[in-house]
């Protein structure tokens, strides 16, 4: 079999070098597209790929229709908005991400954004400490039971809601559990987001939700910038001076949280996974699940349906 590696921006050498093993190992080949920069490129070498590894690129329709003999696409990433699942379906092609490869890695990214947010960007002036602060996080999957670790190392008071996770499941972790997205919101000093871009969640932390933020509330994005309701989030923080909005996420062009100085901060672009262990693990994994469907028709981590 043919598995493809389509990156725009490409794994490290290291993880390549893991996922050329992974799959030479199985007897399948291993082709590279990397660094492309038409959309023309990836048509072409999907042509006759049985298997395709991703991260950020986007697979869709156009794709799906040029990938002739196509079985399998992973995301190596736990998001996988970027691949269209109904064409997926469509195509009869299973579509597989790699859920817990990337959590360690925004987790302490959550928290490096928070101590800089909380010392007041180092700007030079007294800030406050995490200590005896009240973290809120909504979702509680891989990522957000590492956020729950790393907080307890703080000295956090930590609570979580999660529609589909068991409030067993959430107190066995040692985190209180919420009975609403209100109630998080309403009684934890800070927020932190890692709930998924699906049709629920699109645009849902709105400007309702974030006014329950007691005074001096951090609201805190590391998941995905459609669950955010950007127009009425940058109206509320005119409003409540006392508000910050940290995110390794950049708004829309025209959505400016800049005037907010001191008050809010955007990584350059998307940072969670962009550790050499995430890169790496997330490749590989990818790699492993392709070399499970060919031997079996392994679909453990399959997202669509």
């Amino acid at each position: 079999m043919k598995v493809l590696v389509a990156t725009e921006k490409p794994f490290a050498a290291s993880a390549v070098e893991g996922i050329k093993k992974e799959v030479e190992a199985a007897g399948h080949e291993l082709v590279l597209l990397e660094k492309y920069t038409e959309k023309a490129r990836l048509l072409a070498a999907v042509k006759d790929a049985d298997a395709l590894i991703v991260r950020s690129d986007k697979v869709d329709v156009e794709v799906f229709d040029a990938a002739k003999q196509l079985k399998i696409v992973v995301r190596a990433g736990a998001g996988y908005d970027n691949i269209d699942l109904a064409a997926a379906t469509a195509h009869h092609v299973v579509a597989e991400n790699t859920p817990g490869q990337n959590s360690n890695a925004v987790a302490e990214l959550v928290f490096g954004l928070l101590v800089f947010a909380v010392r007041n960007f180092y700007n030079g002036k007294s800030g406050s400490e995490l200590k005896g602060k009240r973290l809120g996080i909504l979702a509680f999957g891989n990522v957000g039971r590492n956020v729950a670790r790393i907080a307890k190392g703080f000295g956090m008071e930590v609570c979580a809601y999660d529609a589909f996770c068991p409030t067993a499941a959430i107190e066995t972790a040692g985190v209180r559990a919420c009975a609403s997205v209100d109630e998080l919101f309403r009684s934890s000093d800070i927020v932190s987001l890692h709930i998924p871009a699906t049709p629920e969640t699109l645009k849902s932390i709105d400007y309702r939700t974030v006014n329950l933020l007691p005074k001096g509330g951090i609201l805190i994005n590391t998941a995905r910038k459609e669950v955010i309701n950007e127009p009425e989030l940058l109206k509320l923080l005119a409003e409540r001076t006392d508000l910050k909005y940290i995110t390794d996420i950049k708004p829309d062009a025209d959505v400016d949280f800049q005037q907010f100085e001191g008050r809010y901060f955007s990584t350059p672009k998307k940072m969670g996974a962009q550790t050499a262990e995430a890169n790496i693990n997330a490749g590989i994994a990818a790699a492993k699940q392709i070399n499970a469907f060919f031997a079996d028709g392994c679909t453990t981590y399959q997202v669509n349906k």
